[in-house]
């Protein structure tokens, strides 16, 4: 059996390696680091908990550092989500594109494109059909484009096996709850983020 090993990295080589981070700061700093520009992050949360709303503040902020997908195969291009992104303040001036309930298939052709968005956000991972292993060879197609997946949530566990076994491997994990988004971050952070204020200080103080 001829097996093909990748090249071992040296401890100087690994200190030495140049890795490319967002440049975040202020409160979405505080919240997540300084994130690298490729990988996965999971959202989750119960319906009605500020998701969406949470997931176009992501969309808008990174939107300065490259061109955002935005894919929502749950909602679709609707009357609530142009609402919602009209409540975050997005604008003509923000490089996001919204796609049209893009299965995966399609989403992979269009990545695979010169010059495509290294951003993607699909909303919801129980929509893409999605394993696993369709997740990592995912991965591993794209290693240098950052894939966030928004997930439904069981009490306060992503929803689905595919979706539980992804959080082992995100660098990022962000739980909402009540208006509230609450990080893991491999890249430090870990302050919560409020996503409505109101919405947020009416829930959690009742």
């Amino acid at each position: 059996m001829n097996v093909e090993l990748k090249r071992a990295v040296s401890v100087e080589e690994l200190l030495q390696r140049r890795f490319e981070g967002f440049e975040f700061t202020g409160e979405w700093k505080d919240f997540i680091g300084v994130p690298e520009k490729a990988g996965a992050w999971l959202i989750w949360g119960g319906s009605g908990q500020g998701k969406t709303h949470f997931a176009l503040k992501m969309a808008k902020y990174l939107s300065q550092f490259g061109k955002v997908l935005y894919n929502p195969l749950e909602e679709g291009i609707s009357m609530s989500l142009r609402k919602a992104a009209k409540h975050e303040g997005i604008s003509s001036d923000n490089p996001i594109l919204f796609l049209q309930r893009e299965s995966i298939p399609l989403l992979k052709h269009r990545l695979r494109k010169r010059r495509s968005a290294n951003i993607i956000i699909i909303d919801s991972l129980q929509y893409t059909g999605l394993s696993y292993e369709d997740y990592k060879e995912l991965r591993e197609e794209f290693p240098r484009k950052l894939f966030i997946f928004i997930s439904h949530a069981e009490g306060k566990e992503p929803s689905g096996g595919t979706a539980k076994s992804i959080r082992y491997d995100v660098d990022v994990k962000i739980y909402i709850q009540g208006y509230k988004a609450f990080a893991q971050s491999r890249f430090g952070g870990g302050t919560p983020f409020i996503i409505w204020e109101e919405g947020a200080g009416k829930y959690w103080t009742e």
